[in-house]
C-alpha cells in the first residue's frame, strides 16, 4: 500500500518592521491643600480700666487689675491654617508601537477535497459490511446448524 500527503507550502510575508512613537502631553490644574503656621506672639498692655477676656481661635487675650491698675496680655495660639493653592500639572508620555512581521515558509496539510472525504467516510461503512458478511460465511458454511437443532 502507497501512502501520500497531499501538502502545499505557503509563503508567509517578508520581514518588515515598523515603529511609531506617540508622544502625549497632558496639563492640568491641581488644587491642593498647603498648610500655614503661625508663630507665636506675646504682648502685653498696662492702663487704669476694668477686667476685661478676649480670645478668638488664633489669640488668647487675659486682663486683669491690682492696685487699681489693669495688666492685659496677648497670646496667639499655635494654630496649623489650610490654604487651597492651584498649580499646574504637565504629564509626558510617550507611547512606543513597534510591529514586526517575520517572513517564513511554513508546510501545512491540504485540505481534502470532497471525494477523498466521501472515499474515507465511506471506507468505514464498506469494512462493516465486510465484516458482516464474513461472519454470515462463517456460520451459515462452516457451522452446520441442523446438526446441533433436533
Amino acid at each position: 500500500m502507497v501512502l501520500s500527503r497531499a501538502r502545499s507550502a505557503r509563503q508567509l510575508p517578508a520581514v518588515t518592521d515598523s515603529t511609531k512613537v506617540e508622544v502625549r502631553v497632558v496639563e492640568k490644574i491641581v488644587r491642593d491643600t498647603a498648610w500655614v503656621e503661625l508663630p507665636v506672639i506675646k504682648e502685653k498692655v498696662v492702663t487704669r480700666d476694668t477686667a476685661s477676656v478676649l480670645e478668638n481661635k488664633y489669640a488668647k487675650s487675659e486682663a486683669s487689675v491690682s492696685d487699681g491698675v489693669l495688666t492685659h496680655s496677648l497670646s496667639t495660639k499655635p494654630v496649623k491654617e489650610p490654604v487651597a493653592v492651584e498649580y499646574k500639572e504637565i504629564v509626558r508620555d510617550s507611547l512606543v508601537y513597534r510591529d514586526r512581521v517575520v517572513t517564513q515558509t511554513v508546510e501545512v496539510e491540504k485540505k481534502l477535497t470532497w471525494w477523498q472525504t466521501f472515499k474515507m467516510k465511506a471506507g468505514g461503512l464498506f469494512l462493516l459490511i465486510a465484516l458482516i458478511g464474513i461472519i454470515y460465511i462463517l456460520i451459515t458454511h462452516f457451522i452446520n446448524l441442523k446438526s446441533i437443532l433436533p
